[in-house]
């Protein structure tokens, strides 16, 4: 009976394995319909896809930490990491229904650059969750926690510049809300990244 209690104790690291790997598939999708900004609607909404099936991921990795009597990592980390990581991929699909519904006909430069660093963070969130499969290497997930960070300072950068130059040169009062809302979701979805890197370096800490 207690065997069948304990899961596997890789079967949650798969979960946010399959979880982070969606988040890369998003933000590449967003990264180029920004590079490409034709057939909105239908972009937006493979990425909508890409949100749905990680929304199933979630869920299907909360029930069965709920059903889990015994977890590999503390069950309030896992619970954390499946939100965050949820999060990312809220915001993507945000920008992406923006640049549809907003009639967005031509991405700025900033838009595209910070599109880009937003990729390289997920995949640096990809990187550190696949290393939680060995938590005895703790110096690999660091470095991959490291890069995270510097990637999202990297993006608030660019979008206090962004910002800075959308309110000195556009002419167009709702192009600049517009603008500045698609700058933020793109941004605040860099952010989750680094909330996710947060959570599993306090897990590295706690299983030292």
């Amino acid at each position: 009976m207690l065997r069948a209690l304990l899961p596997k104790r890789l079967v949650f690291f798969d979960m946010f394995s399959k979880h982070a790997a969606l988040s890369v598939q998003g933000a590449k999708l967003l990264h180029g319909l920004l590079a490409d900004l034709h057939n909105v609607e239908e972009k937006a909404q493979q990425i909508k896809q890409v949100e749905h099936d990680a929304d199933t991921v979630a869920h299907q990795t909360l029930e069965m930490l709920h059903k889990s009597f015994i977890t590999p990592i503390e069950r309030g980390d896992i619970h954390r990491i499946v939100s965050r990581l949820d999060d990312i991929l809220d915001y993507i699909e945000a920008a992406s229904q923006r640049l549809w519904l907003y009639e967005i006909k031509e991405a700025t430069p900033e838009a595209k650059e910070m599109s880009r660093v937003l990729v390289a963070s997920t995949e640096a969130v990809k990187a550190t969750v696949d290393a939680l499969h060995n938590l005895r290497d703790p110096e690999r997930i660091r470095a991959a926690c490291v890069e995270i960070n510097r990637l999202e300072n990297e993006c608030d950068t660019l979008l206090r510049l962004a910002t800075a130059r959308l309110f000195k040169e556009e002419r167009d009062p709702v192009m600049v809300i517009k603008w500045k809302e698609i700058y933020e979701n793109i941004e605040d979805a860099t952010d989750r990244c680094e909330d996710v890197a947060n959570v599993i370096e306090g897990v590295v800490i706690e299983n030292e």
